[in-house]
Order: structure tokens, then C-alpha cells, then sequence
């Protein structure tokens, strides 16, 4: 198909090595109704249902006229509806969304204080990344609008990030979306607020103007739409300013994590991240510090080298000593080394153990205090011990009825 027209939106991934994608060449015409060619591996299969989904979004958005060449590598309902709807929103303003059913499997909130311990990356433009992401069963999953695209490539993002919110099953993973820097990313929430977005990841944050800002625009979206569901924030510290500002971001509003990302603050330090740390020590340490202080969890950058597991988990050992909670993973592999390694080990879980029944032994006497052996347990110190109770049988290191054998083996 010979496309003349300088005004010609092109739309997609295509190339060698491209899958679960596609890629939309469309032209706007006049009087000539709607030419379309399809180019796609699964054509024999499922040409039909391709070409009548082409169809009703063109109908829906009342294009009539068009050129249009569809070269398809295997691209899901979700996908082709995004790229298609992009296209024709850059040749033809329309105020009006071409929206695909939100599933059941994603109509769940989540908790301010669920586990966080790992929150994985995928590219916002990529589908065939996000598209199973969720059988690996991270922590989060989160769809980047941000660093992981390339600039000529946020609009069309946007699409796909909005229906992957709606039609992929991330069984359970708490939905998340990190949005460009404000003021660009508070359009991106147009997108996302509307469709059972868990948490926002707000990146190069340095200051709490920036968290309202993200807030407020969230309230007006969920004003439009008669929303009531929490939607959480997750500030990144990447500068220099952003650690020192770190605790006034941490009180924010709907503020329930803080992460840092040390690729970008090492560069505005002008220094070069090492396996070690040191550069970035006084860094980690403010925003863990913040976080403790604002009762909000601590998220650590991600590990680059996704080949090196006992790196990975050294560095993890290393973060959890810190203070940290969790930290961010840019490969699904290496979700099961950051969850063993953030797990409460044995001594954390014994020493947990003798706390919490010492707790329950005083509340059934009715004691004012709680003590183990000769030392006094402040109400901190218990809830502490009870998360990690918690947190183990949750992970099935622990059996829920632990105290039954505890006391078995204590008498």
C-alpha cells in the first residue's frame, strides 16, 4: 500500500524479534472509504477477528476514509485497539476513549502496608514483557512511562499502558505506573488514575510540591469519574536535592514508600556507582532514615547485573541491613533471590517468636508491661516482632499455629 501524505501517523514496533506487537501506518484520505491491508503471521487463524476489531474502533471514532497497513506480530485484542486508537488520535483530535472490558482478575485494591519487596520493571511500550509478567509473581509490577521509552514513543505508551491496566492479569501484583517527571507525567495520569491503578512511582522527585501536585491532579480525575479506590505514591530520590528534601517528601499525602534510584543520583553527584556502595551510602541511609521516620516503607534502586545472583543477593543482605524493605528488579529472575533474601531469616524469626508470646502471656495476666527475661519490650518492639510473625507464615516459613510448638519446646 503507497502512502503519499505527509500527514501519516506510524504506530508500533516492528522488526526482527518483535512479537505480541504491531505496527499501524495510517493515513487519513477523502472519499476513497476505508482501504485496509493486513500483513500478519496469524492471519489464516485469526484474520477475521483482526480485520472486525479494525473496523469497530474505526467506526467508533467515525473514520470513514483512511489508508491503512497493519503488520502484525502476534498482537493480543489490547494491543492492536492501543496502537490503532493512538493513530488515529495524532490525525484526528477526538474527546472520546475506545475502551476495552477491565477484567475481573484486576478489580482489587491494595493495602498501604502490603510487602514490597520487589516491584518489577517493563518497558511501557513492550507488551510481550508485560504481557505474562505477573506468572513470575513479583511484589509489583510496573509499567514504565518514563525512562524506558524513548521520547517519540511516550504518546503511543500511554494507549498500551492504559488497556495493559485493564485487560492483562497481573495475578495479584499490585499494579503500578511510573509517570514522567512533573509536569509532563501529570497528563500520563489521564491515562492510568481511571483504570485500577494500584500505585504511582513519581521519578527525580525534590520536593513535596510535586507529590500534591500529583495528588491533586489525581482527586480532580477520580472527580470525573466517581472513583473512590486508594491510589498510592511511591516518590523516587535521584538527586543530590531530592535526599535532603527526602523527609518532607516521605509525610506527603497518599506517600506509603519512598525508593531511590542511585543510577541518575550518582550522575548528578558526577561519581560512578560501585558494587560496594560507598558513593551512595550517606544517600541511602537519609532516605531510609526519612522513611522509618514518616512510618512508610524504604525501597532500594534495582541491581543492574541481572547474570551475577550471588551479587544480587550479597546486595540485598546488604540493603536489608540498612533498613531497607524491598528493592526494584529489572529481570524476573531475579524476584526469588530478593525474596529469600528479604525474608525474615531463622534468628529474626525465633527472637520474633519468644517477643510476641511474652506479649501474649502479659495481656492474659493483664500485666501493664511486657517483659522477656530481664528486659522490658516497648509496644514498638511487639508490633515489629508481630510482622515479622506475620510476614514469615505469609512466605510459609513459619506455621500458623507456631505458638502451639513453641510452647511445647519451651516447657
Amino acid at each position: 500500500m503507497e502512502f503519499v501524505s505527509d500527514k501519516i501517523a506510524a504506530i508500533g514496533n516492528k522488526g526482527k524479534g518483535i512479537r505480541s506487537d504491531c505496527f499501524i501506518t495510517m493515513e487519513l484520505t477523502e472519499g476513497e472509504g476505508i482501504q485496509l491491508e493486513l500483513v500478519s503471521k496469524v492471519q489464516s487463524m485469526f484474520g477475521e477477528d483482526i480485520r472486525n476489531l479494525i473496523f469497530q474502533i474505526l467506526d467508533f471514532f467515525e473514520v470513514k476514509n483512511a489508508r491503512i497497513l497493519v503488520e502484525d506480530s502476534g498482537a493480543l485484542s489490547l494491543v492492536l485497539a492501543a496502537r490503532l486508537e493512538a493513530a488515529i488520535k495524532v490525525l484526528k483530535p477526538v474527546d472520546k476513549d475506545f475502551l476495552l472490558p477491565l477484567i475481573p482478575e484486576n478489580l482489587y485494591n491494595t493495602a498501604s502496608d502490603r510487602n514490597r519487596f520487589s516491584r518489577l520493571y517493563l518497558p511501557g511500550n513492550t507488551p510481550s514483557l508485560s504481557i505474562n509478567a505477573g506468572i513470575h509473581k513479583p511484589d509489583g509490577i510496573i509499567l514504565d512511562l518514563e525512562d524506558a521509552v524513548a521520547p517519540s514513543k511516550k504518546y503511543e505508551a500511554r494507549f498500551l499502558v492504559r488497556n495493559s491496566l485493564r485487560g492483562i492479569d497481573f495475578y495479584g501484583a499490585e499494579r503500578m505506573v511510573r509517570i514522567n517527571q512533573v509536569p509532563q507525567g501529570l497528563e500520563d495520569l489521564e491515562f492510568v488514575v481511571p483504570h485500577n491503578v494500584n500505585l504511582i512511582l513519581l521519578p527525580k522527585c525534590e520536593s513535596a510540591d510535586q507529590v500534591n501536585q500529583v495528588n491533586s491532579r489525581i482527586a480532580a480525575i477520580k472527580a470525573k469519574t466517581r472513583d473512590s479506590q486508594p491510589i498510592w505514591i511511591m516518590p523516587i530520590i535521584e538527586s543530590a536535592l531530592g535526599v535532603l528534601k527526602a523527609f518532607e517528601i516521605a509525610l506527603s499525602e497518599n506517600v506509603v514508600a519512598m525508593a531511590i534510584g542511585l543510577e541518575d543520583y550518582t550522575a548528578d553527584l558526577g561519581t560512578r556507582r560501585t558494587q560496594d556502595g560507598n558513593e551512595s551510602f550517606f544517600a541511602r541511609s537519609m532516605v531510609v532514615n526519612a522513611c522509618k521516620a514518616a512510618g512508610i516503607q524504604a525501597i532500594d534502586s534495582v541491581f543492574s547485573d541481572v547474570a551475577d545472583m550471588e551479587a544480587l543477593k550479597q546486595n540485598v543482605i546488604r540493603s536489608k541491613a540498612l533498613g531497607f524493605d524491598g528493592m526494584g528488579c529489572i529481570h524476573p529472575r531475579q524476584i526469588k533471590v530478593i525474596h529469600d533474601n528479604f525474608a525474615p531469616d531463622h534468628d529474626e524469626i525465633e527472637k520474633a517468636k519468644k517477643i510476641v508470646n511474652a506479649f501474649i502471656i502479659a495481656t492474659e495476666k493483664g500485666l501493664g508491661v511486657v517483659s522477656l527475661g530481664t528486659k522490658m519490650i516497648d509496644p514498638p518492639v511487639v508490633k515489629r516482632a508481630q510482622k515479622v510473625i506475620d510476614l514469615a507464615v505469609t512466605m510459609n516459613k513459619l506455621k500458623s499455629d507456631w505458638r502451639e510448638e513453641f510452647l511445647s519446646e519451651v516447657k
